[in-house]
């Protein structure tokens, strides 16, 4: 956890270089499909942020996660799926991710690229919710809701639905 808290107060000069402190809207991801999530886009809105996974047995949670973001997303809800092989149940081809989202949940939520989500190859907004609500995950859907403000995180775990 030590770790963790240094990685974060490492990165975030980076970004405060630019302005204040960081919130979760100062992120960005590379998008499954190519380009970029910038999380600013989501700015002002609620972001559930789910490490995910194809082939866990929790993978029926995409369902879940596609009915909140169908349910939600006119009042402000962002769910955002970042697909990770980080606990060996992920595809490693883009497409294949993308192809059995669709095949098998219709997932119309973004998706990042995958990911590492824990560790030293995490991308600095999971060292940054990881600091901020409990650790890193400690299993495949995994989940962070960050209010509105972009400051004020809550994890839940695998097993609490969506």
């Amino acid at each position: 956890m030590a770790d963790l808290a240094r990685r974060a107060v490492l990165a975030a000069p980076l970004l405060m270089a630019a302005g204040p402190e960081p919130d979760a809207f100062s992120f960005r991801f590379a998008a499954l499909e190519g380009g970029e999530l910038d999380l600013a886009a989501w700015r002002g809105r609620v972001l559930l942020v789910v490490n995910t996974a194809s082939f866990c047995g929790f993978t029926p949670q995409y369902a879940a996660l596609q009915r909140l973001h169908d349910r939600f997303q006119a009042r402000g809800l962002t769910v955002l799926g970042v697909p990770s092989n980080d606990f060996n149940q992920e595809a490693a081809d883009a497409r294949r991710i993308r192809d059995f989202c669709d095949t098998m949940y219709g997932i119309t939520f973004p998706l990042a690229a995958l990911t590492n989500v824990r560790g030293a190859a995490a991308p600095p907004l999971f060292v940054w919710l990881a600091a901020r609500a409990g650790g890193p995950p400690r299993w495949n859907f995994h989940k962070y809701l960050v209010a509105r403000d972009g400051r004020s995180v809550r994890a839940f775990p695998t097993s609490a639905e969506p």
